[in-house]
């Protein structure tokens, strides 16, 4: 049961590690509560008080008020330097040149701090310290040793100037946000100008006329901190490591979220400055008008910048740009972003319930997981969007899509969904198109598609998937001299291993029907020749030329492919009557002798529980030959194969044999793609083909 904290006097109090799934905050004091490392997913915090307790305020006020009079401190060595050198005695000692270049200095330093931020103040002080120097050497050479002098102390006032300021302004904006109240914030700021200035005109008082001078110079490098103070709180990011630092003091004791899992909470109204969200799980997070978020340590979450953070808190994104912003995870639940711009954000795993996307661009928009649920799309643009079946479009209100960002060039057309400008979706159409889209596989089927290897394809992705069937083939598009094939796949199928499926079969069926075309071809050959033979015994040639012409035959058959049955000859027989010449035999039972034959001659294994080529070869041969699905010619040219294995299992090492085993080899594989997955053959070459090719060396 989840716990109830509501309205409880929580500050100080410890829930490190502690499980408050749901439980509710909501109106407590947690100020200075500690719940690091604990899992507060759907906890209520709205209108909760986080923060500082008083007696760290008190504390932290005291540290700012140290630094503001050490800033004084260093102001006053600053402008001591000033007034040393431009008392008359060093002015007729060595000039008024090194004043002159303090001055310089100084003033570079101030304006490049105000305009560029304070550390491209800090670097141009040392060149702007060179270059007064060199001019001041040129206008002055017999001083020159005084003039480096004066330069040296310049740089090294200038760079002390600095780091006070720094320092100053860091304790300034630490203070205010440190004081609980507007009050003592503004006190901490009255105090750092009263400490510079007064330890300033208070140290150089003694030296007559410079005084008023150099209480001048303290007001100044103490107004400057405050300046930089006030860019660094409204956002500047010339002073955001002010802001950095300043914002880790002060949540030093504060209310401390560190590490915590803030999944589904809710902190609505609630009231942040001083909290330490490094490292907390934020998915999905209510930060709606949450106050002085902009005060809490966020780290490198969503909530690091301002602008995303003003989404958050504001909820109004109207034409504003969020290009490439990380708000994974982000709870933007009914936020206005009507024509924002989203592009190439990242949206993954947010809540986007009943927000307003009218007009908005989601080109290349990561959307996994994303909840658009009761969110208008109308007029969006979805260009290349990135979406899966876990992004949920449920009761989505959109009329019309774009799916371009720019004009086509060609037609000035934007690929407006639906196509005709007088139609618009109907509700719950855009939910069933994309939902569509989301569950579909496409594979692009290179040079065309060739019919039969696609039937065989597609009938062994049915027989491994049965919720695939023919009405689930939504497209087949010419693209180019390519096909794409558009496949609807039930929700969670592994879209990946349907694709590599259907183009593993798809391939080696295209390679059998290469292979068998070089077949067919080589037989077309032989035919030309023996009906050469019989034109011959037809003419009455003599008996002996017509042995002499079988016998060539024979002899270019077998130059022309090693792997071809030999037994394969022209025999002429009795009075040369071309009626009795019996053609090439094609009998199964004779070449199923042959390739055991073949086989026979190869040696047999030197152990038995380790079988050799030999006893892998003969049982392929009895799976071909019991195999039901394979028809007489099928059987005949899978058994060749068997055959040139063998040949290739008498001396694998040779060149011509290597390369004809390999041939053999996806002429088989594709014979057995051809199958059903569940028949004999298929399972004895997914065992037998491997072990094989390891043995040939030709893995």
């Amino acid at each position: 049961m989840a716990q109830d904290f509501r309205r409880a006097n929580l500050r100080g109090k410890s829930f490190k590690g502690q499980d408050l799934t749901g439980a509710d905050f909501s109106h407590s004091d947690i100020r200075g509560a500690n719940f690091t490392g604990a899992i507060l997913n759907g906890a209520n915090f709205s209108h909760a008080k986080a923060g500082l307790q008083r007696r760290w305020a008190t504390f932290l006020v005291i540290v700012s008020l140290l630094l503001s009079e050490l800033s004084g401190f260093i102001s006053f060595l600053t402008t001591s330097f000033t007034v040393y050198f431009f008392t008359p005695s060093i002015i007729k000692e060595i000039t008024i040149i090194p004043g002159a270049v303090f001055l310089i200095v100084l003033a570079v330093f101030f304006i490049v701090t105000i305009r560029q931020g304070l550390l491209a103040g800090a670097a141009a002080v040392a060149a702007a310290a060179a270059v007064a120097g060199l001019v001041a050497g040129l206008v002055a050479g017999l001083v020159a040793g005084a003039v480096g002098v004066a330069v040296g102390v310049a740089g090294a006032a200038a760079a002390a100037g600095a780091v006070g300021v720094a320092v100053a302004a860091a304790g300034t904006v630490a203070g205010a946000a440190a004081v609980a109240g507007a009050t003592a914030g503004a006190g901490a700021v009255g105090a750092a100008v009263a400490g510079a200035v007064g330890a300033a005109v208070a140290g150089v008082g003694a030296m007559g006329a410079g005084a008023a001078g150099a209480g001048a110079g303290a007001a100044a490098g103490a107004g400057l901190g405050i300046y930089m103070a006030w860019r660094a709180l409204a956002g500047d990011e010339k002073y955001a490591f002010i802001r950095t630092i300043a914002i880790a003091f002060a949540a030093t004791g504060g209310t401390s979220f560190r590490g915590a899992d803030l999944t589904d909470a809710d902190f609505t109204q609630a009231t942040l400055k001083n909290t330490n969200f490094q490292g907390a799980i934020l998915t999905r997070t209510c930060w709606h008008q949450a106050k002085k978020l902009d005060r809490a340590r966020v780290g490198d979450s969503i909530l690091a910048k301002a602008a995303v953070r003003d989404l958050l808190v504001g909820g109004n994104g109207y034409k504003k740009s969020y290009q490439g912003a990380n708000l994974k995870g982000a709870n933007l639940t009914g936020v206005n972003l009507n024509e924002a711009n989203l592009k190439e954000a990242d949206i993954s795993e947010a809540t986007l319930q009943k927000a307003n996307l009218e007009g908005a661009n989601l080109t290349k928009a990561q959307s996994v997981g994303t909840d658009f649920t009761n969110a208008s799309l109308t007029d969006a643009c979805l260009e290349a969007w990135n979406i899966d079946s876990t992004t949920k479009l449920e009761q989505v209100d959109c009329r019309y899509v774009y799916l371009l960002e720019h004009p086509n060039p060609l037609t000035g057309d934007r690929e407006r969904r639906p196509h005709d400008p007088d139609k618009v979706f109907e509700p719950g159409d855009f939910e069933k198109l994309y939902k569509k889209i989301m569950n579909t596989v496409q594979i692009l089927l290179r040079n065309g598609i060739n019919q039969e290897a696609f039937n065989i394809a597609f009938q062994k992705l049915m027989e491994e998937n049965p919720e695939i069937h023919p009405d689930s083939i939504q497209a087949i598009e010419k693209k180019g001299n390519d096909v794409l094939l558009t496949i609807e796949v039930p929700q969670g199928t592994d879209k990946g291993k349907v694709q590599h499926n259907f183009e593993e079969a798809y391939v080696a069926r295209l390679e059998a029907q290469k292979q068998a075309a070089l077949l067919e071809a080589e037989m077309r050959h032989n035919k030309d020749i023996k009906e050469i033979a019989i034109a011959a015994i037809v003419s009455h040639q003599s008996s002996s030329s017509i042995f002499n012409l079988t016998n060539a035959v024979t002899a270019e058959n077998k130059a022309m492919n090693e792997s071809t049955d030999q037994s394969r000859s022209i025999n002429v027989q009795g009075d040369f009557n071309a009626s009795n010449i019996s053609g090439v035999a094609f009998n199964l039972g004779e070449i199923s002798d042959t390739v055991a034959n073949t086989i026979n001659q190869l040696p047999d294994s030197s152990k038995p529980d380790q079988p050799e080529i030999k006893e892998l070869l003969k049982q392929l041969q009895a799976a071909i030959e019991s195999e039901a699905d394979l028809s007489e010619e099928d059987k005949a040219e899978a058994l060749e194969q068997v055959k040139a294995l063998a040949e290739a299992g008498k001396n694998p090492k040779e060149g011509a044999m290597q390369k004809g085993a390999k041939t053999a080899m996806k002429i088989l594989k594709g014979t057995a793609a051809s199958l059903p997955s569940a028949a004999t053959l298929v399972e004895a070459c997914n065992k037998l083909l491997p072990a094989i090719a390891s043995l040939l060396s030709l893995a």
